[in-house]
């Protein structure tokens, strides 16, 4: 009746060890860090990188726990804080000679000090959130004027396009603020533009204005394509900030919109404030140019120093000279997607670009022009631009589908891709917060975490043990495997704790142990009605998992709801909660009950259960 067979027990052993292993790398704490990555897009960090970190550790006499290379870049392991800042102080120098140019990103950080045994089964111990972790904390300020301008002036070009194309004369296109006026010199040609306007461009709100020979027509944006620019705009910068705090190594970046036109960012384990700044604060933008291949160019531009009017000298991948032209024929908000792929006819590595219809008109014009001849793309940042690629153009591509192929990897066709669909900054942004939380506040906030959920177990342990006796001890183990489960399935999904998080734990355990009371209660009631011990055990088991599971299903639904709604500090808390309800159910049920049927279910006869005072009611004790 109590006894379980073998296949139980060693799921119920198999859980447990399991609970143990993706524990344990949560007591080994973090050990110092520096991380070196490209702080170019045409800049690769690979194991040539990782040797020369190595090398320049060794030359100075700085000792290291492990050097290593991941997706992020170059990782090396330090013994203290202090040679921590010598390496950080010793790299910077010997990877950027240039301060005011640098090459690399060269970043202080934190790296887990778990075993390789437990690493290599993927056991890596939980994030920790910036309330305990420690780390910065920036609300940025979305400039949406800028983003409405930039639209607008992207807009102009445009209506350029289209009147040339429909043979529209006018007498000029210009922005003045958030509208766009363009001239005409007589009403019946400002009739035929308004007529193409309105087919071709939906988002914009035509006005006629003017008299006699100065007659203008009047755009402006309407309401609902300022309200989806600025979300288009709120995403995109958020997509980018993504891809630069990757930089950093970040293991677990918050990055949340807040209100209409603001982000917060939350760099959890970041030291080094400067460099975050930095990186968040970049303004890049893709640009298409056409590249200078008048014969001899180049090499004069070299030996005068001096590249000639209206182009600029770069460094094209594989490090030779290239002038590029500084007229922007195309920049990077007409391109809607980037894929890497294969080139059809050579089956050479290759990157597919999408553009949006305004964008696939202009490529058209440019390659249709430029059959032959080179075109550079270009990445602008903090004034200063790199060449990704310059393709030579076939021949005229129209229909907005657009391939970049030729002396790339499948690695580099990858990059670009990736590069080329992370673009720029839709609009603007500035930090208008900036908030440092120390590790040792952080440290404080995990003592006294820990201390309110060990005194909470233990009130919890004295007591359960105090009024049920061996069942009661049974409950605290099945309570202590609860908390062992939680904590080894957070660590697993990589699940950012924090102090709601913390809060959410012990409330788990207040919830499980009620599962074991109610259980309890149920095997006290059928002794009272006169039941078997053996027969009490079965049936306080069978009839209290009803209860259990309908009390716990009800606080899972509130559980899913915060998961869904809510957000930051509550999303957390939520993560918790439902989790240490699928755990508590285990550990109440399953474990409990299989110590029971270890303890009882071997006994042919049971005289009495060590359950404690077991009360009767006093009619009963009358008769």
């Amino acid at each position: 009746m109590n006894r379980y067979p073998l296949w139980k027990y060693l799921i119920v052993a198999f859980a447990v060890l399991f609970g143990l292993v993706y524990t344990l790398p949560n007591f080994f704490g973090e050990s110092p860090a520096v991380q070196v990555s490209s702080a170019k897009a045409t800049l690769k960090v690979d194991e040539k990188t990782r040797e020369r970190v190595a090398s320049t550790l060794q030359t100075a006499g700085i000792e290291h726990s492990g050097i290593f290379l991941d997706s992020n870049g170059v990782k090396a392991r330090l013994r203290s804080t202090d040679t921590q800042l010598q390496a950080k102080d010793l790299l910077e120098k010997q990877f950027n000679p240039d301060a005011s140019n640098p090459q690399y990103v060269v970043a202080l950080n934190l790296l887990s000090s778990s075993p390789q045994w437990l690493s290599s089964l993927h056991a890596l111990p939980m994030y920790l959130g910036l309330d305990l972790r420690g780390g910065v904390h920036f609300l940025l300020q979305v400039d949406m004027k800028g983003a409405i301008t930039k639209r607008l002036d992207a807009i102009s070009g445009d209506l350029r396009t289209l009147l040339r194309d429909k043979t529209i004369r006018h007498a000029g296109i210009l922005r003045e603020g958030e509208r766009v006026v363009i001239r005409f010199r007589d009403n019946e040609t400002r009739s035929k533009a308004r007529i193409a306007l309105e087919d071709n461009q939906s988002d914009l709100l035509l006005a006629d204005q003017g008299e006699g020979d100065e007659l203008k027509l009047v755009a402006t944006l309407k309401p609902e394509a300022i309200k989806r620019l600025q979300e288009f705009a709120i995403k995109q910068n958020m997509t980018t900030l993504h891809n630069r705090i990757n930089e950093l190594g970040v293991a677990e970046p918050v990055i949340a919109q807040q209100g209409a036109d603001r982000i917060v960012v939350q760099l959890p384990g970041v030291q080094d404030t400067a460099k975050a700044k930095d990186i968040l604060g970049r303004t890049a933008t893709l640009e298409i140019r056409m590249v200078d291949d008048t014969p001899g160019a180049v090499e004069a531009a070299q030996a005068g120093g001096q590249p000639p009017f209206g182009a600029e000298l770069y460094v094209e991948r594989g490090g030779m000279p290239l002038l590029v032209k500084k007229q922007v024929v195309l920049t990077g908000e007409r391109l809607t997607d980037a894929q890497p792929g294969f080139d059809n006819q050579t089956h050479e590595p290759a990157v597919h670009l999408t553009l949006d219809s305004a964008g696939a008109r202009i490529f058209k014009d440019i390659t249709r022009d430029n059959v032959g001849k080179r075109m550079a793309i270009v990445l602008v940042e903090k004034g200063k631009g790199e060449v990704v690629t310059a393709p030579v153009i076939r021949a005229e591509i129209g229909g907005g589908r657009v391939q970049i192929s030729g002396r790339m990897s499948t690695m580099e066709a990858n990059d670009t891709a990736l590069l080329l669909r992370a673009g720029s900054l839709a609009a603007p942004m500035e930090i208008i917060e900036e908030r440092t939380i120390g590790p040792s506040l952080g440290a404080e906030n995990i003592k006294k975490g820990f201390l309110s959920t060990m005194w909470g177990f233990a009130a919890i342990a004295a007591f359960m043990i105090a009024y049920y006796m061996l069942f009661g001890l049974v409950s605290v183990i099945a309570l202590a495997s609860n908390l062992l489960f939680l904590v080894a399935l957070l660590s697993l999904l990589q699940a950012t704790l924090t102090l709601p998080g913390i809060a959410a734990i012990a409330l788990a355990l207040g919830m499980a142990i009620d599962a074991n009371v109610l259980i309890n209660e149920r095997i006290r009631e059928e002794l009272r009605n006169g039941s078997t011990p053996q027969a009490a055990i079965h049936t306080g088991y069978e009839r209290a998992f009803g209860t259990i599971l309908d009390s716990n299903i009800t606080t899972l639904i509130a559980g899913i709801a915060l998961l869904i709604f809510g957000s930051g500090p509550v999303r957390g808390f939520a993560v918790v909660h439902c989790l240490g309800i699928l755990t508590s159910l285990f550990s109440a049920v399953v474990v409990s009950r299989a110590l029971i049927n270890l303890i009882y279910g071997r006994q042919r006869k049971v005289e009495s259960l060590a359950i404690g005072q077991i009360w009767k009611p006093a009619n009963s004790a009358a008769k």
